[in-house]
């Protein structure tokens, strides 16, 4: 590699930019000249990747520049999801955009426009402080199925979600629905150089996944049974003395009710709902309890079963809790948020959205944890303790199946607008043929994004956004963690190519926010945050090339210094004042797979496998690049996956297109016979489509025709009734091969 004279000669520079392609943002060491990017690699002084980057990180400089992205804003001239499109300024944009979403102010309410969200590559306080300022508390994400409920419950039981394990001291690691080997490389070449050291490793997954290879213990239980489980594991801890007695005297209340309402949740009693032997339950449990500390790794299947959900993520908690395996080495850390950086909820202005205003967020009369009932007491409680409170933008979601009923309905109120960053609905959220119906239906419709997904072209405008190497970027957690790690822009945005950031502020000043925007760039933004850290810089790019940095040193026991736990009693809350004062159980009560065979008996005699849907699979994240050719070699087809035995009774082979059909619809995948998945059980991927097709309505690049989000459940009796997270696993379907007439069918 050449020197860092030799590149000043060759006037190159080397900038500390990121990948932007997953949640990980890996570090790219990225070198320009002449303001364009001749070579990039990773970074191996940077804490996720240490140099190394996956198939995806790879494809950086074809994402750069590649033939299918938009670059300058677009305007609909002809019929929605024709095509037509006319290339207009960005200011020409923002003016009509904001004429219009102002007009619909004044006719039907603020409400009446509503937000969609991606995933935690954008500025997402900007959204939220666009929102507040504009007077509509109709922001959401798909965070419904990807640890945001699991946080706020958690954070209801003590005082903060305890996502920050401390694996380096660890003796067992119970992966709960997650693949890291699969999923997150960096992380799980962390977990295989401890367990060489001897740590336990727990693996409950349907699936022999790569992860679970390497596991002491599998537990393949049956899709949607995760809290018939977890009751049992909270049985055997307790009834076998395995709990930390002096944790739960010092630091804990509810537990004798606790002990009392677990008695009947026996392995015996959960081996018949999980299919699970009540050895192996029994196992199990005594691993985690038994090899202290440890530690429960977070994964999305438990947020994703619907009905269950709730009371799987309370057990899940109380597990933590009755163990002592919280806030102490070598178990799952409660940080709380960061003391020393402003926070994203410090920088999104919630108290400018009146109370008025908050009452009228979609779906906070029924799943009322993660909007504004629930998040406004954990804030309240939070604020009280540590000072400051979870990020809104996250934590306190309009529901997003009830923002698309609106659309559709116009109950309990119309909802005309819909503006999308750096999502693409129709494959990302539950029942996709209603999404849809409600992204052709909503009177006023913008995308922002790299792409024309079947999204932006039903959009009136698409705008053109600035990817991972034009922009710098804050990681930290969802605006929940106590450190940061940060990246600079390696080259100004190509073409006329923006942020995020961008949008909103400019947006917001069209709309009369300018007092309140007083950031002209991202840069400027950041470094207002990070300059309570006190490394004395002038600016956010001396910040990232002299430190990029910022991790407090871990502080264990906290709540001995803090004098208790952030809820309203001071401690560990088994038994939860404020999941009871929202109209919930207190404790975790038992609730069945959202579709059984207990429950539904006559619907499993048509349906009578047992559907799990959503996994991501590399080289892919969620529904994102798909049109990048080197990537689609890598897995040009989906796939499901099915037991050999139960593949046999349908005449399924190896390769065959087969339908998976649910009582929502079908779509199809080709078939992976694999004994590495439970007999019953079919897996699908999520995020299919393929936008080598015609993109026009009514193809859509064949948004349906393999996306798993058509099976799924949004209707409110299989919403998760806290959080009010919708079933995409634990549901009932019947394969069948797809015959020669019905191959090219995409709905």
């Amino acid at each position: 590699m050449s020197t860092k004279i030799d590149l000043e000669q060759e006037g190159i520079e080397v900038k500390k930019a990121c990948c932007y392609f997953c949640h990980q943002n890996c570090g790219c060491l990225v070198y320009v000249k002449d303001g364009k990017v001749v070579h990039f690699e990773g970074d191996p002084e940077y804490p996720t990747n240490t140099g190394g980057l996956c198939c995806r990180g790879n494809v950086n400089m074809i994402h750069l520049d590649h033939e299918a992205r938009v670059n300058y804003p677009l305007k609909r001239k002809g019929a929605r999801g024709a095509g037509e499109w006319e290339r207009i300024t960005w200011e020409q944009a923002i003016d009509e955009i904001g004429t219009r979403l102002e007009t619909l102010r004044n006719q039907f309410g603020a409400e009446a426009v509503a937000t969609a969200g991606g995933t935690a590559r954008t500025d997402d306080w900007a959204r939220r402080r666009f929102m507040n300022l504009f007077g509509s508390p109709n922001g959401f994400h798909n965070s419904h199925l990807c640890w945001i409920p699991t946080f706020m419950v958690e954070t209801a039981i003590y005082g903060w979600s305890p996502f920050e394990i401390d694996l380096g001291l660890s003796r067992c690691l119970v992966l709960w629905g997650q693949n890291p080997g699969a999923s997150t490389l960096p992380e799980m070449s962390g977990i295989s150089a401890l367990k060489a050291k001897g740590l336990k490793i727990i693996v409950i997954d349907p699936r022999f996944t790569e992860t679970a290879a390497k596991a002491d213990l599998w537990l393949p239980l049956r899709p949607g049974s995760d809290l018939a489980l977890a009751l049992a594991w909270i049985n055997v801890i307790i009834y076998e003395g395995l709990a930390d007695y002096e944790f739960i005297e010092e630091n804990c209340v509810g537990f004798n009710e606790l002990m009392e309402h677990i008695g009947d949740f026996t392995p015996e009693w959960a081996e018949p709902l999980t299919g699970l032997s009540a050895d192996l339950i029994r196992e199990s449990a005594q691993m985690y309890a038994t090899n202290k500390p440890g530690n429960i790794q977070w994964g999305v299947s438990i947020d994703q079963i619907g009905k269950p959900a709730g009371a799987a993520m309370q057990a899940r908690a109380i597990l933590r809790a009755i163990t002592g395996n919280l806030d102490c080495p070598g178990a799952d850390l409660l940080t709380g948020p960061s003391q020393e950086f402003v926070t994203d909820e410090e920088m999104e202005l919630n108290e400018y959205l009146s109370e008025e205003q908050r009452a009228k967020q979609l779906g906070s009369d029924k799943f009322k944890l993660v909007t504004w009932p629930g998040y406004g007491r954990i804030a309240e409680i939070t604020k009280k303790y540590w000072g400051k409170a979870p990020t809104a933008e996250w934590m306190c979601e309009a529901h997003p199946p009830t923002v698309y009923n609106a659309i559709l309905t116009g109950k309990p109120y119309p909802v005309k607008a819909l503006l999308v960053s750096a999502t693409n609905p129709v494959n990302s959220y539950g029942e996709s043929k209603k999404t849809l119906a409600a992204l052709k239906a909503v009177d006023f419709l913008v995308t922002c994004d790299y792409w024309l997904t079947p999204t932006a072209m039903l959009s009136d405008y698409v705008l053109p956004i600035a990817g991972s190497f034009e922009r710098p970027t804050i990681t930290s957690t969802y605006g929940c963690s106590d450190f940061l790690m940060c990246s600079q822009r390696a080259i100004q945005p190509m073409y006329e190519r923006r942020t995020d950031f961008e949008f909103w502020r400019d947006l917001g000043i069209k709309l009369g926010q300018k007092e309140h925007w007083p950031w002209e760039t991202l840069e400027d933004a950041y470094l207002y945050r990070i300059k309570g850290l006190g490394y004395g810089v002038e600016s956010y790019d001396e910040f990232v090339e002299n430190y990029r940095f910022h991790f407090p040193e871990r502080e264990y026991f906290k709540y001995k210094s803090r004098g208790g736990f952030a809820t309203p009693s001071g401690k560990v809350e088994l038994y939860s004042s404020v999941l009871e004062e929202l109209g919930y159980p207190p404790l975790p009560q038992y609730i069945g797979p959202t579709e059984n065979e207990i429950d539904n008996p006559e619907l499993a005699k048509e349906y009578p496998l047992v559907l799990t849907t959503g996994a991501g699979v590399m080289p892919f994240h969620h529904s994102e690049h798909f049109q990048v050719k080197e990537l689609r070699f890598l897995r040009h087809e989906p796939h499901m996956q099915i037991n050999p035995d139960s593949a046999a009774e349908y005449g399924i082979q190896e390769g065959d297109w087969v339908w998976i059909e649910t009582k929502r619809g079908r779509i199809k995948q080709k078939a992976n016979l694999t004994e590495g998945i439970r007999p019953g059980t079919v897996f699908t991927e999520r995020g299919w489509w393929y936008p080598e097709r015609d993109m026009c309505d009514p193809e859509l690049g064949g948004c349906l025709e393999s996306n798993t989000n058509v099976l799924t459940s949004t209707a409110d009796e299989d919403c998760d009734p806290m959080s009010g997270s919708w079933a995409n696993r634990g549901l009932l379907c019947k394969v069948y091969k797809v015959d020669g007439a019905d191959r090219t069918e995409a709905r």
